[in-house]
């Protein structure tokens, strides 16, 4: 048995190119002198048959043509067994509209993500009678699909922005912002695409990991109010960025962990650019820049 993980979308919401954007970042992707990029999702199976979906992005039903692991079996046998939600982010969620088409299969959250989605009636779109709402508790071990145990521990994070009111917590720590810890073959991996600071709690929590995906939204805090795209910071938005004495590069430093992927990519972060110097430090940091369709088998 072994884990198996494919990256179906590397950037956060809006993708790359984002579709009102014309940062550099866009127009490169737009004329294909980068690659292109999708929104966040993940999927992985303990064993390449029996596949789970973290993160239902906008974009998954490309995402889903675009891997061969994840076609049908037949007339309407999926291997993908069930999908799980880390927040109520609009760039989380809004894919579970497109697995409407009377599929079943297990979706996996938090009572608080759970409830934020019951409060909407567009997704009872998702029937009742073939999809199976499961909400777990943080620190308890379930079996995601079978062969793969998982845990949701809670990370620094905010609501989703469609349920902010005028004061905002970046920092809660609760189930409304969930990493994920999975397990298999004696390996261990973990998926966290969003996160506003790396707490002595969580930092004990990934010492020794074979795998981490990380939360990699910005390069820098105010990045994209230095290119005239926004007001808001990273912290702000409840996101940790790469660089700086607090950032991810710098904080994950003095870890042991077996290999560092970013994931959860702005369209305006210069890693996105292969030949960027901020990719190259990343790189040199020991950091994998994630793209779609990486896969990676522990």
């Amino acid at each position: 048995m072994t884990l198996r993980a494919i990256i179906l979308g590397a950037a956060a919401g809006g993708g790359l190119p984002q579709w009102n954007c014309g940062c550099e970042n866009c127009n490169l992707a737009r004329c294909g002198d980068i690659p292109a990029q999708t929104q966040s999702s993940l999927a992985i199976s303990p064993d390449g048959l029996n596949w789970a979906v973290l993160n239902a992005s906008p974009d998954i039903r490309a995402q889903l043509s675009n891997t061969h692991a994840l076609f049908p079996t037949g007339l309407r046998q999926m291997p993908i067994q069930s999908v799980l939600v880390t927040n109520g982010d609009i760039d989380h969620v809004a894919g579970l509209l497109t697995l409407r088409e009377m599929q079943p299969f297990t979706l996996f959250a938090t009572g608080s993500i759970h409830d934020v989605l019951a409060q909407n009636p567009i997704f009872d779109a998702l029937n009742a009678s073939v999809v199976t709402r499961s909400s777990i508790s943080l620190d308890q071990s379930f079996e995601l699909v079978p062969g793969l145990q998982a845990t949701l521990f809670p990370v620094p994070g905010k609501v989703p922005l469609y349920l902010e009111g005028e004061t905002v917590q970046t920092d809660l720590i609760g189930e409304q912002t969930v990493g994920v810890a999975l397990s298999a073959g004696g390996k261990t991996a973990y998926y966290i695409p969003g996160c506003a600071a790396l707490t002595p709690d969580l930092r004990t929590q990934l010492e020794g990991a074979d795998l981490v995906f990380f939360d990699g939204t910005l390069w820098q805090d105010d990045e994209m109010v230095r290119a005239g795209l926004g007001q808001k910071t990273g912290k702000r938005m409840g996101h940790m960025s790469m660089d700086g004495p607090d950032g991810s590069i710098a904080s994950f430093a003095d870890m042991s962990i077996g290999q560092k992927v970013f994931v959860h990519m702005n369209n305006t972060n210069p890693v996105l650019r292969p030949d960027s110097a901020e990719k190259s430090q990343a790189q040199a940091a020991g950091w994998t820049i994630g793209q779609d369709g990486m896969e990676i088998t522990l």
